[in-house]
């Protein structure tokens, strides 16, 4: 028999074209929108492979609802959807797909920067609200970006690939890593590695690129917000989590920062009261690898890990490695 595969929800056509030769592809009775838990528990009962996004909670009742899944492919790089603990325990692989959206969250990292910086969203309201009648010279000022500091908390492969992009802007680079970068990438970028205090201090703009862990909650918190210039931004692309985001909102609100862009929130898609009534923030909806390139090969690679654990194969981007002896 062909395995049946369970999509929770459309994704791009061509993994779903590379799942389709090998398997049954069957999806949640609404593909056009997030399943729901029942949809899940439901849907998920013969299936022998699970393709699941980070809206979908994969958790020991799901699991238990079906013993002969064989693998739980999340179609994103963070997996804190997925109970890993419990998949391991029950000898079941869990992939994601790394790697193949650095550039392109990178890309979303600096429109959400020079968005705030510039007061693009304003603009365009303003724009739109009929409210343009002639040049001022005192219209919507916002902060240049060429010649600035920028911060930079985790230096991996996102991390990297937006200092690059602050090369052009003609940037200084600070950087909070728990390890060195090699000396020859911060030669060539021209960044150093401080300690966050100082990284704080000393940024007219932040972005965020650690991975979210116990250890990394509330990473920006009352105290680090605290720290940083009146003048300066916060941009947070990676997860909602690292950020206190009441707090956040308290320190927009009495001034004490000049404005933040997020791509993603604390109780995602829930906000912190208050922030969508702020001016001085962009918001978008977790959109870092919505680019029609990324989210295909995305949607290819997920495929590429379930094709490979339902014949025994070890997946080529496996979160929990401890399942293969």
């Amino acid at each position: 028999m062909r395995p049946r595969i369970l999509v929770t929800q459309n994704i791009p056509e061509e993994g779903l074209a590379a799942l389709r030769e090998e398997g049954e592809v069957v999806f949640c009775p609404h593909p056009e929108r997030p399943a729901t838990r029942a949809e899940l528990l439901e849907g998920i009962k013969g299936a022998d492979a699970l393709l699941c996004l980070l809206s979908d909670i994969v958790d020991v009742d799901v699991m238990q609802a079906c013993p002969r899944l064989m693998v739980i492919a999340n179609m994103a790089v963070g997996y804190n959807n997925i109970d890993v603990a419990s998949a391991t325990a029950r000898h079941i692989p869990v992939t994601n797909t790394p790697g193949v959206l650095t550039e392109t969250t990178a890309d979303l990292t600096w429109t959400l920067l020079l968005a705030v910086a510039r007061r693009v969203v304003e603009g365009d309201r303003y724009v739109r609200a009929g409210r343009f009648k002639v040049w001022q010279s005192t219209l919507l000022l916002g902060s240049d970006v060429h010649g600035k500091t920028l911060g930079i908390v985790g230096m991996g492969r996102i991390g990297l690939a937006v200092a690059r992009r602050a090369r052009g802007f003609d940037m200084s680079i600070l950087y909070h890593n728990r390890h060195r970068v090699e000396a020859s990438l911060e030669a060539g970028l021209g960044a150093r590695r401080v300690p966050l205090d100082r990284l704080l201090r000393s940024s007219d703009f932040v972005t965020l690129h650690a991975p979210y862990a116990l250890e990394t909650h509330h990473l920006i918190g009352p105290r680090e917000l605290t720290l940083m210039k009146s003048t300066a931004y916060l941009i947070n692309a990676a997860r909602g989590p690292l950020v206190d985001e009441a707090s956040l909102v308290e320190a927009l609100r009495e001034g004490r920062l000049a404005g933040a862009a997020l791509d993603v929130y604390e109780q995602e898609p829930e906000l912190a009261p208050g922030l969508a009534d702020l001016e001085n923030v962009v918001l978008t909806p977790h959109i870092g690898s919505a680019s029609r390139e990324t989210r295909s090969r995305m949607s290819l690679i997920a495929a590429e890990n379930i094709l490979a654990a339902l014949v025994g194969k070890r997946p080529p981007n496996l979160v929990n490695p401890e399942v293969y002896p």
